[in-house]
């Protein structure tokens, strides 16, 4: 039986001759990830919004990392032009051995829409990756074992998650929208896993425990503000921490289709990564097959299975 008690990413095997693919890589858990994966040879393709912040982000990695082989790719995910150019570009000529779908927004205090008119959460947390992951498919084709990273979180097993009103039309609620968009996340990565059965692509979803991230700038109240330093001592995990569940998911041999791996303290909020119990109902078929519908359906995308 695998050891997960004791992984950290000084158990990730040379990486060396494989390439990624990273949403939201200029900050945050996707920079951290990045960091680790260059760290140990990956090939790593850094995608984001601002240009002038993904420049930023291959300074700082190729000052801590010399060696670093990087690039980076223009995406907005609130965008479907954007990402349809973007997973061209990735499509025609990469062999992409791994897709970290790690980009995402969080408590938008106003309902707010993407280019596409939908709700700005979960328009990008999950439909701009659904919309991605399938346009990227043929890059992924090409590699012997390729991965598939979607990063959800704890919020995905809120009862305020479930998966009606998608748009948050009839009533907005800042969390709620994040929470369905984070359950989204895990049963499309379920359903794709069931599509992928006998290929050689990998799709698992992992949360990140808790983490002060960039995720928080829309966080609102003087209280909340002040008590970030201690929330983020005392309470929650480091940026560096909360990337660990993704790095064993791209990286570890004992990883399965499907799985959803999280932190493993009592609370789950940080620790070392370890196979976590799914959110109640996300791995029914029939929730699977709607939300899939639902999706190439608002996006006009179908995924080439």
């Amino acid at each position: 039986m695998p050891n997960h008690a004791h992984w950290t990413p000084e158990a990730i095997p040379d990486q060396t001759g494989r390439t990624a693919l990273i949403t939201g890589a200029n900050s945050g858990i996707g920079l951290e990830t990045a960091r680790v994966l260059a760290r140990h040879g990956t090939r790593v393709i850094l995608a984001g919004r601002s240009r002038a912040r993904l420049d930023e982000a291959v300074r700082t990695l190729r000052a801590e990392v010399p060696q670093a082989d990087l690039e980076t790719l223009v995406l907005d995910l609130g965008d479907l032009a954007s990402v349809r150019e973007a997973a061209e570009r990735i499509a025609a000529t990469e062999t992409l051995d791994l897709l970290v779908n790690n980009a995402g927004v969080m408590n938008i205090p106003e309902r707010r829409t993407t280019t596409d008119g939908f709700e700005l959460t979960f328009g990008t947390n999950h439909l701009g990756h659904f919309a991605l992951t399938a346009q990227v498919l043929p890059a992924l084709r090409r590699s012997p074992a390729a991965r598939i990273v979607t990063v959800s979180a704890i919020a995905a097993t809120w009862r305020s998650g479930a998966l009606t009103d998608l748009m948050s039309e009839e009533r907005y609620r800042p969390m709620a929208a994040y929470a369905k968009s984070k359950r989204a996340n895990v049963v499309f990565t379920r359903e794709l896993a069931r599509r992928l059965t006998g290929t050689t692509i990998t799709p698992v979803v992992i949360h990140p425990g808790a983490a002060m991230t960039n995720l928080q700038q829309h966080t609102r109240g003087a209280l909340l503000r002040a008590l970030s330093g201690v929330m983020e001592r005392f309470l929650m995990g480091s940026p560096e921490g909360a990337a660990w569940p993704s790095l064993y998911a791209a990286t570890s041999p004992d990883v399965h289709a499907g799985a959803f791996i999280g932190p493993a303290s009592r609370n789950q909020t940080a620790g070392t990564p370890k196979p976590v119990a799914l959110p109640r109902g996300a791995d029914d078929p029939a929730e699977g097959r709607r939300l899939w519908a639902d999706s190439e359906r608002l996006t006009g995308v179908s995924f080439p299975l």
